[in-house]
């Protein structure tokens, strides 16, 4: 089985310190060019326009005609590759990094590109289930990055030790052993109750800036039950 390519940087003992495979650059360069052309290249009229038609609007699907339009579905994966802030594309892509990497040297490009589809349409549609009537977009790659921290936990946080790759290992563990791993709990544990207080804390905010923790979850759980669906064994 072919390596995927990475990007290596190296420590002064020779090891690599990450290794982030080609699809995850990709990603990242992506989410970083969509928001430089809105946040800087597009006037202000222009870059509503463009959150308008790009962003995930709840309301675009319960109180208008082009629900079942093709761009109205674009939106509950077009939305992942946007962000609202230099902050908020930083935390983002740092998380992709860390979480990414391993998972997409684990499956391959191909497979890590539909799980983040899955797993971004996944949290749109549980935002959607909690505001269907909210007309505050959703920007960011959080839906689809929780899944990939549900992903890992699946794997029981296992990565190789090799200086050529930072892939997952092993078998992905079943549920009930997952559950019972106390680094899996106490990641769970706090993963939750991080998510769930900034969210909280965040309502009081304008609400196209606030934190979309129940997106954060829908994605997460998708990553979490569902990796089984998109793994392939390590040669």
């Amino acid at each position: 089985m072919s390596e995927p390519e990475t990007t290596r940087t190296r420590s002064s003992g020779g090891e690599p310190m990450f290794n982030i495979p080609g699809i995850i650059l990709a990603a990242i360069g992506i989410c970083i060019a969509v928001f430089v052309y809105q946040a800087y290249i597009l006037d202000g009229t222009q870059a509503v326009e463009f959150l308008w038609n790009y962003a995930f609007i709840p309301s675009r699907f319960s109180q208008f005609e082009d629900a079942a339009s093709t761009q109205a579905w674009f939106t509950t994966i077009s939305y992942s590759f946007m962000h609202g802030s230099v902050t908020h594309i930083a935390l983002n892509m740092i998380w992709l990094a860390a979480f990414g990497s391993p998972l997409a040297a684990r499956i391959g490009p191909l497979r890590l590109t539909l799980f983040w589809f899955a797993t971004s349409v996944a949290a749109a549609l549980t935002h959607f289930a909690i505001y269907p009537d909210s007309m505050a977009p959703l920007v960011g790659a959080s839906g689809a990055v929780s899944g990939m921290m549900g992903a890992a936990a699946r794997f029981g946080f296992r990565r190789s030790t090799s200086r050529h790759s930072a892939a997952f290992l092993g078998d992905i563990l079943p549920i009930i052993v997952a559950l019972r791993m106390r680094t899996v709990l106490t990641f769970l544990g706090v993963w939750f109750a991080t998510n769930i207080v900034t969210g909280l804390l965040s309502l009081g905010a304008e609400g196209s800036a606030s934190i979309a923790w129940e997106a954060h979850i829908g994605g997460f759980i998708v990553g979490f039950f569902g990796v089984s669906l998109f793994d392939r064994r390590m040669a």
